[in-house]
């Protein structure tokens, strides 16, 4: 296996980071690589204690449990999730997960009480890869179109995701004004006033952008990070940016731990652990991160690991391993 070369320059361009790679990767074991560089925990053994196919690792098994079903599978690909508190009330609140369907089919926003487990709605949106979603300041951010060589955000009025989520069936939802054009949407998060949406890379260390959300849900570019190759969601805590990233459906995915607002990933700090294959958005409720895979959809029933369900973890299990 040939070494990864890699310099990273980052330099400070209106208030950003602008982050440039250069790298030369080999190719993935069967089992997944991780990220070159970064020690990644892949003890394993017999089948997953709670989801099928094989163990992911031990780290894992003992950190998640298995959480509520995914509607739609059958016809739809889950990308993005992220939760809603407070949506029809107090203590009333919900898990957002985005699905793509075919090719011409409008997109979807699912939500499932995660106190229940219970489908509680669905609504349309436009056709996109919604790779990512997340709900701050009387907003809902998405994943849209591409938009030439830049993706775009759209928003969402949380006013009218309510009154369509309530109406039963599968009202559309159009979004408020044009889609924010940016570096990348393949994944997207938030904490607190702050929107993170970054670039998912098969071939080396993408890079994401820091966003300050305005009360009319304008979006103002901040910082720029480093994050690891293959990231397909991101979950963000007081103090850590957690990663989940994965490609192909038969290689493991990973779980990625690093120090919130690292612009360089390669610190000591940093730890990961093997995941179930095709892990896709994560994000944090209550204190326990919910991890979302695209396995269970019906495109890719011949997974390492089919999972139809999310997966909840503690989060404080899932940091310090």
């Amino acid at each position: 296996m040939s070494n990864l070369l890699r310099k990273v320059a980052i330099t400070a361009v209106s208030g950003a980071f602008l982050l440039s790679t250069a790298a030369t990767t080999s190719a993935a074991a069967e089992e997944g690589d991780a990220d070159q560089g970064i020690k990644c925990e892949t003890k394993a053994s017999g089948n997953g204690p709670f989801y099928s196919g094989p163990s992911a690792s031990e780290v894992y098994d003992k950190a998640f449990g298995k959480g509520p079903a995914v509607p739609g599978l059958d016809k739809y690909t889950p990308q993005g999730i992220s939760p809603w508190y407070n949506w029809d009330g107090p203590n009333s609140d919900l898990l957002l997960v985005t699905e793509y369907g075919a090719k011409g089919q409008d997109a979807r926003i699912v939500g499932i009480d995660p106190k229940t487990g219970k489908h509680v709605g669905t609504v349309a949106i436009a056709e996109s890869h919604v790779g990512g979603i997340t709900v701050s300041k009387g907003w809902a951010f998405v994943q849209g179109r591409d938009s030439g060589k830049w993706d775009t955000i759209r928003k969402y009025k949380l006013s009218d995701l309510r009154d369509a989520m309530k109406k039963g069936g599968v009202p559309y939802v159009k979004q408020d004004g044009q889609g924010r054009r940016v570096y990348a949407a393949s994944f997207i998060s938030s904490y607190g006033d702050t929107l993170y949406a970054g670039k998912f890379n098969d071939g080396g260390r993408g890079k994401m952008f820091s966003y300050k959300i305005n009360e009319n849900g304008s979006l103002t570019t901040e910082h720029g990070y480093e994050v690891p190759t293959k990231t397909q969601g991101l979950m963000v805590t007081k103090d850590k940016f957690i990663f989940s990233t994965s490609y192909g459906r038969d290689k493991r995915s990973n779980v990625f731990v690093v120090d919130k607002d690292a612009t360089d990933i390669d610190k000591p700090s940093t730890k990961c652990f093997r995941a179930p294959s095709m892990a896709e958005g994560i994000t944090e409720y209550k204190g326990d991160a919910y991890l979302l895979f695209e396995s269970g959809s019906y495109k890719y029933r011949d997974a390492r690991n089919v999972i139809e369900n999310l997966h909840k973890g503690n989060i404080s299990a899932i940091t310090n391993f």
